[in-house]
């Protein structure tokens, strides 16, 4: 930046500028006081500090939303200063500056979370356009920030996550459901949270305060299950040295929930469904029965009905079951919903790891054209990789699964397998209009749920109205 950076008059300060509070870094008093002064006249109230030391001391004392940092103050490592800022006060955006051109630390600076970078020497109006747009940067996190605030009490419900069509009118059949004592056949594809439905059916009903017992069917050693499920008395088997109570008791006055019903072998299909007909267990090696009062719930992956065709699912157990159905749409049905989801799994990750990380406009556009075939466990365990191996607070596209990149790669097989390819451009417009009427039209709330600014949700409108006229 030359010596001889000159302010000039701004007609007015945006309404994102006047939030900012800036701090100017740098060895040179010019550089210093022309960036002041370019700044002021923008409306940004400005401190400006010649070394790291004086810079932290008016952060502790003034605080400040925007750091223009020189990365080559004399004496001091610019990295290892930037590192401190980030530590201490982690909402600060960082715009480094570099006299050098160095590629390298830029780079590396980038990488450690700051906004941007600029080389010496660079002009007014770069100036300008760069605090802008941090200001802007600014604006969105303070309203991304409110915006968690209000997901956590208003994103879904009972613990899950959606406001798509289909989530709603789930939300309503489990309200239904758990004032009912009937039992609850969960159905969907494996990672679309069957269980985390069983257990929105238990707690909102009159059985919340007491035991919720799930049972994965699938996991069970068969010749353990029948031991597992009703017990055993003393001296049953071989090792029996004490009685067991089985899992039906575990949950008395409470709710068992059957994950993978369709797992269990055919005799223990017969056995528990006269022990849900009847009321009563019986332990094995035990000639007595014992009451159960118990709220049953299933889940299954699997076509119960082809497997009551194909004889390997009890009819009988089945119509018991199925007296009440819930049906998890997959995350491919309700991709409107990924950028809740996203925002709630990366609040999960931050709570856990202590850092705040976001996902980029590419990122998001990639993860909302995926199909997602492991639902919303495949999205969770894609976030947490991405956040593992992310060197910075935001997720960028080579930060995903190779599996997730490859999908969205151009002829790739098994992209190009389906009835029809939808283009990204598609998608996204898809994206876009199904939350602008998610959220009844607020452009604001639907920028901020996608994941994108403002000004780039009006031109994308601007371009869906001119391909319309035309």
């Amino acid at each position: 930046m030359a010596a001889t950076l000159v302010a000039m008059p701004s007609a007015h300060a945006s309404s994102a500028l006047e939030l900012l509070n800036l701090l100017v870094v740098d060895d040179e008093r010019a550089v210093r006081e022309g960036c002041r002064d370019v700044a002021r006249s923008m409306g940004l109230p400005t401190l400006t500090a010649e070394n790291a030391e004086q810079a932290l001391r008016i952060l502790s004392e003034n605080g400040a939303d925007v750091v223009l940092l020189d990365l080559h103050l004399p004496g001091h490592d610019g990295l290892e200063t930037m590192r401190e800022i980030r530590r201490r006060y982690p909402e600060c955006q960082i715009v480094v500056v570099t006299g050098y051109a160095s590629v390298r630390s830029a780079v590396e600076a980038m990488k450690l979370g700051a906004y941007d970078y600029v080389t010496k020497p660079f002009n007014v109006e770069e100036l300008r356009l760069l605090l802008e747009r941090v200001a802007e940067r600014v604006k969105i996190e303070r309203e991304n920030r409110v915006l968690r605030e209000q997901l956590r009490s208003a994103q879904g419900f009972a613990g899950l996550v959606g406001r798509a069509p289909e989530m709603e009118k789930l939300y309503r059949i489990i309200a239904k459901a758990a004032s009912s004592v009937h039992p609850v056949l969960i159905v969907g594809e494996s990672g679309t949270g069957k269980e985390l439905v069983a257990r929105a059916v238990h707690s909102s009903g009159p059985r919340a305060a007491q035991p919720f017992v799930p049972v994965d069917c699938g996991s069970l050693v068969p010749t353990l299950i029948e031991s597992e499920l009703f017990g055993y008395i003393k001296g049953a088997f071989t090792g029996a040295a004490r009685p067991k109570d089985g899992l039906l008791v575990a949950a008395q006055g409470g709710t068992v929930f059957f994950d993978e019903i369709g797992e269990l072998p055919l005799d223990l299909q017969a056995k528990l469904l006269r022990a849900l007909q009847e009321k009563e267990i019986r332990p094995v090696g035990s000639t007595r029965t014992m009451p159960i009062d118990v709220r049953v719930l299933a889940a299954t992956n699997r076509d119960l009905g082809a497997a009551v065709q194909a004889g390997t699912f009890r009819k009988d157990l089945f119509f018991r079951l199925n007296v009440l159905t819930l049906r998890l749409p997959p995350l491919r049905e309700r991709k409107q919903d990924i950028p809740l989801l996203v925002t709630h799994f990366l609040e999960a990750i931050a709570q856990a790891s202590g850092l705040e990380r976001n996902l980029s406009d590419e990122a998001l556009r990639m993860m909302l054209a995926y199909d997602w075939p492991g639902n919303v466990r495949e999205l969770e365990n894609c976030l947490e990789r991405a956040c593992a191996i992310s060197s910075g607070p935001v997720l960028h596209v080579p930060d995903l699964p190779t599996t997730l990149q490859n999908a969205q790669a151009p002829g790739n097989e098994n992209a190009a397998a389906g009835p029809s390819i939808v283009p990204m451009a598609e998608l996204e417009r898809r994206a876009i209009l199904q939350a602008l009427e998610q959220v009844h039209g607020d452009k604001l709330l639907a920028a901020r749920l996608l994941g994108i600014g403002k000004t780039t949700l009006y031109r994308k409108l601007k371009e869906y109205a001119s391909d319309h006229r035309n």
